[in-house]
């Protein structure tokens, strides 16, 4: 078995926003000249450890918040301390980086390579924007308004109307959002496994990824040590652990940190698993109508060396499709199977 598993997912977006702090996360695209929305890596790589941890039922590494009051008496927001530890599994997976000015930078890859989610094909997707209110006018006298004058100091009840009288104004309970984004269509994301790094942590302290307490700590625990000294493997019944969760947490993960605002379960329409990162590539893609060059079909094809599970729910989508109520259950089994089936030991 090759050491990388390379997957690539398509789900179906329906009318919901992929991030909240600063509205609809979106980039321009050339081919359709016009804004299209995405997830970011980062995003997914979230969703895909938050539902690791679930199914495992394991809590998160525990992270350390760093703040510091500066000269100016303001409260400055630090690098976050990760604890570095791959008894986690989130860290084991995620991976880390620690910078103390105390010691030296710990730092570890993910074994994961993750990217954004983004469209089929930017002719796939559509985005609408719309102009929203937080209206709480039915119930002026259970809704306060506070007021502040040009020096910040809060008027009087007596002050805000003198103000609105004065001035011909009103003071509605009403907030006006605007340009409220949302999308809707067919986007793809793709991950690459590096079943080498998966489960072994390296013991190099040129440029380390642990301290010298977590490895011995470490070495107590089971892990065992590579014939040149350079790598430490996870013990054999928690990697069976990690691997079982893995496999679901990337089959059933769901973006969880929009679901406040306009829920879409994100439907999963197909998933292909394979060795060769450019094969998968074909097996669920777009092609360009050759009728109407301003529209894109989407295809899921069969390909050579490509494994593609697709559900019931792309029928609705694709043309031609012929889907099962288990496939994403069998995805994750066949998932599980090519973790488990690698030879980590060969690693050592």
């Amino acid at each position: 078995m090759k050491p990388y598993l390379y997957i690539r997912g398509l789900r179906v977006a329906e009318h919901t926003v992929f991030c909240v702090q600063d509205g609809q996360k979106t980039y321009y695209d050339p081919i359709s000249n016009r804004k299209v929305a995405y997830s970011s890596g980062q995003q997914v790589k979230r969703s895909i450890l938050d539902a690791l941890s679930e199914t495992m039922e394991e809590p998160r590494a525990p992270i350390t918040y760093n703040y510091e009051i500066n000269k100016k008496k303001e409260l400055e927001n630090k690098e976050p301390w990760s604890p570095c530890d791959p008894h986690y599994a989130d860290q084991l997976i995620g991976g880390w980086m620690r910078a103390r000015k105390d010691e030296i930078t710990l730092k570890r890859r993910s074994p994961l390579s993750i990217s954004a989610m983004r469209p089929l094909h930017p002719f796939l997707v559509s985005m609408n924007s719309e102009n929203i209110t937080f209206d709480r006018s039915e119930h002026p006298e259970q809704n306060p308004v506070r007021v502040l004058n040009a020096s910040g100091q809060e008027l009087s009840s007596e002050e805000i109307q003198d103000y609105l009288q004065s001035n011909k104004r009103t003071l509605p309970r009403r907030a006006w959002i605007p340009d409220n984004s949302r999308t809707t269509g067919l986007f793809v994301y793709d991950l690459a496994i590096d079943l080498k790094r998966l489960f072994t942590v390296a013991t190099n302290q040129h440029e380390p990824e642990l301290s010298p307490v977590m490895l011995e700590q470490l070495k107590q625990d089971g892990w065992e040590t590579s014939s040149d000294g350079e790598f430490l493997l996870c013990p054999d019944d928690r990697r069976r652990e990690i691997a079982e969760g893995l496999a679901a947490a990337i089959v059933e993960w769901q973006i969880t940190s929009n679901q406040a605002r306009t829920y879409s379960p994100q439907t999963t329409l197909a998933l292909a698993i394979s060795e060769n990162a450019s094969l998968i590539t074909a097996a669920i893609r777009a092609d360009l109508d050759e009728e109407n060059p301003q529209r894109a079909v989407p295809i899921i094809d069969t390909v050579p060396k490509v494994d593609v599970y697709t559900s019931l729910n792309a029928k609705a989508y694709i043309q031609g499709v012929s889907g099962t109520a288990d496939a994403l259950d069998q995805a994750r089994i066949a998932l599980e199977e090519r973790l488990l089936a690698f030879d980590y030991a060969a690693v050592l």
